[in-house]
């Protein structure tokens, strides 16, 4: 496992939903990309107790804890930064309407053609979901 020049590494988990060939993503108050929801490990927390707690935070809607699948684990290095980034990724069904929260300035549907919006640990997402045909490439389809 890389760990960058600094050995540091950030955690974090997030949530993969795709419809109509399109991935749900979010911009963060405050930042200027977009990400694959979810975020941090507080302390000891599991990745499913994290991934709840993430996207009830964000998009206020509750993850079905059953129906809670892993996707993949993704590592890339931090641009502009001594760290890498682990994302570990999951799928899972959800009750309510998804909504952003105060945290969450923007969300939007992107397709393949939209990877270079993402940073580098999510473009892996992006080509792995490709290469299964779950996110087909095309022009760009980036809607809020």
């Amino acid at each position: 496992m890389r760990t960058g020049a600094s050995g540091r590494l950030i955690d974090t988990v997030a949530w993969v939903l795709i419809e109509d060939g399109r991935i749900l993503c979010a911009r963060p108050r405050g930042k200027d990309v977009f990400f694959i929801p979810g975020g941090k490990r507080e302390g000891a927390e599991t990745d499913l107790q994290t991934l709840l707690r993430e996207i009830d935070e964000e998009l206020t809607v509750a993850l079905i804890p059953e129906t809670v699948a892993h996707v993949g684990t993704y590592e890339a290095e931090l641009p502009g930064a001594a760290a890498v980034v682990r994302m570990a990724c999951y799928t899972a069904e959800y009750a309510g309407t998804i909504e952003p929260s105060s945290e969450i300035e923007e969300i939007a549907w992107f397709g393949y053609a939209d990877r270079a919006l993402v940073p580098p640990v999510d473009q892996l997402l992006f080509d792995d979901l490709a290469a299964a045909g779950l996110l087909p490439a095309g022009e760009r389809t980036a809607e809020g």
